[in-house]
């Protein structure tokens, strides 16, 4: 059996380190020719997962033809680019998703993408609190594998899983979908209110209230509220709030120090995928019905179309409400 991993950004490296912890062949493919240079010629990618020795199991590949062997997929390209990677994978192959966010223009799950994408393989999402430093180093992760084909996710769960990587198995794929793509927004939000000095108390409250947000909006698009407070919904939003190690959280704090968000964008190698998400949230909680008034204070933020102290300020000034 060779497991293929398509993306070969921090995540992406990450688990195919993960994968061939116990000599497992692994393939890889990189969009960077640097990337696949480094990886076959000395076992590592510095450019996006520094300082972690990679197994001999892992080879790269810059051509997607290279992963017709594979008998099972994790994809980890960006959101955005996710319906042209799965449109080029081989057909037929379980499609394990690893990416976060929601389509710009179709507002779609990219579980939805792939099943337009590549509708004769069988769809299943991975999502949860991961730093991907800390998984590629073998500390201790749980994450939720979501698959609304049981046996398959069956399959998948003993595949992945390792001592130090433990997936709980769960049929809400919605559900597991929205919490990883909502947290994103939220870190920006409790990154800005980091850089700009508002205190825990007010990191606290952008968790919580957010958390109510993205219970509202996964409800509203047919989750479960059990899935939105477990390990792919308030798990990640805990982790992805809480440090620098988070893109999302990072560009938040650059936001709140000041700086503009086409120059922190544009100086990014990495892809902060709630940047790219909020927009296409908002108008999703919109067509839904939904308020999100978190997610619209991030929206006029990367759109510099509002000065942070009167985001703030409106944010004070709702109405008080009953919780």
């Amino acid at each position: 059996m060779k497991a293929g991993v398509i993306g070969a950004g921090a995540w992406g490296t990450a688990l195919a380190q993960l994968l061939a912890a116990d000599g497992q062949a692994v393939r890889l493919w990189a969009l960077e020719a640097e990337v696949v240079d480094a990886v076959n010629g000395s076992q590592e990618n510095p450019l996006y997962l520094p300082g972690i020795p990679l197994s001999p199991s892992i080879a790269a590949t810059g051509a997607m033809a290279d992963m017709a062997d594979c008998d099972l997929l994790l994809v980890v390209s960006p959101a955005q680019h996710l319906r042209s990677v799965v449109a080029q994978a081989p057909a037929g192959v379980p499609l394990l998703l690893c990416s976060k966010g929601i389509e710009a223009g179709t507002s779609l799950l990219m579980s939805e993408v792939a099943q337009q994408a590549q509708p004769q393989s069988p769809i299943a999402v991975l999502s949860g609190p991961t730093f991907a430093h800390e998984v590629a180093r073998g500390l201790p992760t749980a994450i939720t594998l979501a698959c609304e084909d049981r046996a398959l996710g069956e399959r998948l769960a003993a595949r992945i899983a390792r001592p130090a990587f433990r997936p709980y198995l769960s049929d809400d794929v919605i559900g597991a979908e929205i919490g990883g793509a909502v947290k994103n927004v939220l870190a920006i939000a409790c990154g800005v209110a980091e850089g700009a000095g508002l205190g825990l108390n007010a990191r606290a409250a952008l968790i919580s209230r957010g958390f109510a947000e993205m219970t509202r909006f996964g409800l509203a698009r047919g989750a479960r509220a059990e899935t939105l407070g477990g390990l792919s919904g308030l798990g990640d939003l805990v982790l992805t709030c809480s440090s620098t190690n988070s893109r999302n959280f990072s560009l938040g704090k650059g936001l709140g120090e000041g700086q503009a968000a086409a120059d922190l964008l544009a100086n990014r190698r990495t892809v902060a995928e709630g940047a790219f998400t909020a927009p296409v949230l908002r108008a999703a909680a919109l067509a839904a019905g939904v308020e999100m008034p978190v997610v619209d204070a991030v929206c006029a933020l990367l759109a510099d179309a509002v000065p942070l102290a009167q985001v703030i300020d409106a944010l004070l000034a709702r109405p008080l409400r009953p919780e």
